[in-house]
């Protein structure tokens, strides 16, 4: 590695030995969830990890190196932290430079665990074109990073605030492999179903293992985005996450909110909208996506890495 990545000793054990590895992003620790409940998530996360027999990576800036694995105490800093920087791939230098604690978003968590070799990253819903982004050009970093670097990503779909098939569309554009776990459809985040036939589909872990390593084989650069629906029981219907979001965009245009300050308002508002649903059903999806990444990880630990 560079002086600048730090990786942990029992990550980098993991995958010297050739056992599952996953990473995690971090701005769901210090951006997307109030304490104790991120820091409760994270741990959760981890501690399913361990059960399936892979080794948790969450990924941050921390004390001037990009960390991947982080040492006792600093979940507790970015769960506790006030002003713990947003992260993406564009802000990595500089948080590094000037030495502040940092959460990683999905674009950055996704060149660290490729720098590191990690070949999967278990995240909830990734960033992607924002509503009315004819107007304000808001589109997530997330799809470029997932066009240029060769990770598998587990999701549950885009995050249900954002325009999904303009989405979708971009991804094609990029040439990344969107997979649909098990599923016909494209989910929607908090709810199974987007209306949105799945790009691809793929109902066994070793599938995505075999895609991945064919990606490297045929010196591919992108990414593969898989996407899994929210556990049935655990769904919100469609119709009534649209009338939060709608209202929490409302709000956001008459606050005059932008940047990096949208997604976090957003999420935020919609938890607030529908009593505290959202926001389990948030937790409920991403430590579904850790179960899933942990096979996914585990296979390629079958395959050769490319």
């Amino acid at each position: 590695m560079t002086d600048r990545i730090r990786v942990a000793a029992e990550v980098q054990d993991a995958l010297d030995t050739r056992r599952p590895v996953i990473a995690f992003e971090s701005t769901i620790i210090s951006h997307g969830m109030p304490w104790p409940k991120n820091r409760d998530t994270a741990q959760a996360a981890e501690a399913i990890a361990r059960a399936s027999g892979a080794v948790p990576a969450i990924v941050a800036v921390m004390d001037g190196f990009l960390a991947v694995g982080l040492e006792a105490g600093e979940l507790e800093r970015l769960a506790t932290e006030a002003g713990v920087l947003k992260v993406s791939r564009r802000d990595l230098s500089w948080a590094l430079a000037t030495g502040r604690t940092g959460a990683t978003t999905v674009s950055a968590t996704m060149f660290a665990a490729f720098r590191a070799g990690i070949d999967v990253f278990a995240t909830g819903g990734i960033g992607g074109v924002h509503r009315g982004a004819t107007e304000s050009f808001d589109i997530s970093a997330d799809l470029t990073e997932l066009a240029a670097t060769s990770v598998c990503v587990v999701s549950a779909g885009a995050k249900a605030i954002l325009d999904i098939p303009k989405t979708l569309e971009i991804l094609e554009t990029l040439g990344v492999p969107v997979v649909c776990f098990d599923t016909p459809e494209f989910p929607a985040f908090y709810s199974r179903t987007s209306g949105l036939p799945a790009p691809l589909r793929v109902d066994t872990p070793e599938d995505v293992a075999a895609m991945l390593q064919a990606q490297r084989a045929l010196r591919l650069p992108q990414g593969i985005l898989v996407a899994q629906p929210v556990p049935a029981g655990e769904e919100i219907p469609r119709g009534e996450v649209d009338m939060w979001i709608a209202r929490a965009l409302e709000e956001l245009g008459d606050r005059q909110i932008s940047g990096k300050a949208v997604t976090p308002f957003l999420l935020s508002r919609i938890v607030e909208l529908s009593g505290g649903a959202s926001l389990e059903t948030n937790v409920k999806l991403f430590h579904n996506n850790v179960r899933l990444a942990c096979r996914i990880a585990s296979a390629c630990t079958r395959t050769p890495r490319g």
